[in-house]
């Protein structure tokens, strides 16, 4: 087990230090340019943690189907999905979140790290309705901090590259 990295000094004395122009990107709040990437974005995979462990799952709809209501606060209506509830579950045990933002075509994502509650505020769910289906609760998310993820791990993936895209009848189904 010697080759094994076990503590903080250990990880950094691996890696060296934090580029400095990464630690420049972060904020605490929606500043103009991270607002753009949200309202252009029709995904995000949203982390959350709890009793029963980790999740991490898939969200999406139309571009900017994330709302901003000001520069620290988001609003990710709950679509109609498998109904497992497994990051609601979470966010009502423990309200600490992670966003990740991708858009097509496009290789930087957005992280954004903070705090949920689960609201079912009749005003809020009508203002989410699409197709005139609201959806049965909405995350508000309070932003602790926001930054840029660097297009490296896109680009190495290909994953925007249609030559890369894999036949779905090369895969076994979800069912």
């Amino acid at each position: 087990m010697s080759h094994i990295v076990t503590s903080l000094p250990e990880l950094e004395a691996l890696y060296g230090e934090v580029n400095k122009a990464s630690l420049l990107k972060e904020a605490d709040r929606l500043v103009p340019e991270y607002r753009a990437l949200i309202e252009a974005s029709p995904f995000a995979a949203l982390a959350t943690r709890g009793p029963r462990g980790l999740d991490c799952s898939p969200r999406g709809d139309g571009p900017g189907f994330v709302r901003i209501r000001d520069e620290k606060t988001l609003l990710l209506p709950d679509r109609r999905g498998n109904n497992r509830i497994d990051s609601l579950r979470n966010i009502v045990q423990d309200p600490s979140v992670a966003l990740l933002f991708l858009i097509p075509g496009i290789g930087e994502t957005l992280r954004v790290n903070g705090q949920a509650v689960i609201s079912v505020e009749p005003s809020l769910l009508e203002s989410s309705a699409v197709e005139g289906k609201p959806p049965k609760s909405v995350v508000v998310i309070t932003v602790n901090t926001v930054f840029f993820q660097c297009a490296r791990a896109i680009l190495r993936s290909e994953l925007w590259n249609p030559a890369r895209h894999v036949p779905r009848e090369s895969l076994p189904s979800a069912g």
